[in-house]
């Protein structure tokens, strides 16, 4: 046979291959037992990341806020802050022996006018026992709970972990904050309802003498309370996102519930020296007294509206200043 006659080698195609030249996968194809088993699974680019329903971060949220309300420091927070009307209402019923002789400035503002007013109607223990606590004692427990939101999780070991699930950054911060806002209403309304039964249990209740000096029935009464409530309630908003701010700064969960009470005691501090009066409008706390204007009649919006907008301003800032700050951290822990 002549080169010229000689077939055409194993993987080629002849000249009337319609295959073209040495296709493995025409017809020619001859296969060589050398020849690797053809692969028959291809593998297929990766599939994006669908986004999570919005289901899966409400289950979240209640995961967290669950978690939240279950632990024991809850608890006691919650304790504590509930006792706070108990003293106040026996101290009052001690010293006035029951009597209903409380007169009252009707424009004496919040705290001072209101215990007068307890002896003559229980209900007015209510707001006596939030202008007590929204000082110190209410902010302080939600500083210890927003400064151990994330450095809580960092020092324990379980961030990494949330972030693995995956449960994404900005989701995991919104849901955190979210819980700190339910803690912030759930302490609230601790203090309003213990102070609602202590009044009706060592005080007569009925009709609601107003701050103006008007009376309104005791189921109007009971409304205002609930606003004055929930106006405590959004005053702690701004001060909430500070504290989470503070604890994406650190891994320590102590450290930045310390960092965060601190805080609060400074703009206290810096809030009643007369000589900065230029920046008290702008402290977190300047305008948290301002639940008082509820008792009006007619209600004062001005420092309401004030005081919604300074909370709006906080955690428009310092919630922008955690979400940069938390989703550029390196986690480690």
């Amino acid at each position: 046979m002549s080169q010229a006659e000689t077939p055409p080698p194993t993987g080629t195609a002849g000249p009337g291959d319609p295959a073209g030249s040495g296709d493995p996968g025409g017809p020619g194809h001859l296969t060589s037992p050398r020849d690797p088993e053809p692969d028959p699974v291809r593998v297929r680019p990766r599939d994006p990341v669908r986004p999570r329903s919005p289901l899966w971060t409400l289950g979240l949220l209640r995961s967290e806020i669950t978690t939240l309300l279950r632990r024991h420091r809850t608890y006691a927070l919650l304790g504590v802050l509930a006792a706070v009307p108990v003293l106040i209402g026996i101290a009052v019923r001690i010293e006035t022996g029951g009597g209903g002789g409380g007169s009252g400035d009707p424009d004496g503002g919040a705290g001072p006018a209101f215990l007068a007013q307890v002896t003559n109607n229980g209900l007015f223990l209510v707001f006596a026992a939030l202008a007590a606590t929204l000082p110190v004692f209410l902010p302080m427990a939600v500083g210890v709970v927003a400064g151990d939101a994330i450095a809580g999780e960092a020092s324990s070991g379980t961030l990494r972990y949330l972030l693995v699930a995956p449960a994404g950054r900005t989701r995991l911060l919104l849901v955190k904050y979210a819980s700190v806002l339910a803690f912030c209403l759930v302490a609230t309304l601790v203090v309003a309802a213990s102070a609602l039964a202590v009044g009706a249990l060592l005080f007569p209740v009925g009709e609601v003498t107003t701050i103006s000096g008007t009376r309104i029935s005791f189921g109007e009464g009971l409304a205002r309370a609930a606003l004055t409530a929930l106006v405590v309630a959004v005053s702690l908003t701004g001060f909430a996102a500070l504290g989470l701010f503070v604890s994406t700064l650190t891994g320590s969960g102590i450290g930045a519930m310390a960092a965060t009470v601190g805080l609060l005691i400074t703009v206290q501090i810096l809030d009643s020296i007369p000589q900065l009066s230029g920046v008290h409008p702008y402290l977190f706390a300047h305008h948290w007294m301002s639940f008082a204007d509820v008792l009006r009649e007619p209600v004062h919006w001005d420092d309401l509206i004030k005081n919604v907008q300074l909370q709006g301003l906080y955690v428009a800032v310092f919630g922008s200043a955690a979400w940069a700050r938390f989703t550029a951290k390196d986690i480690t822990a």
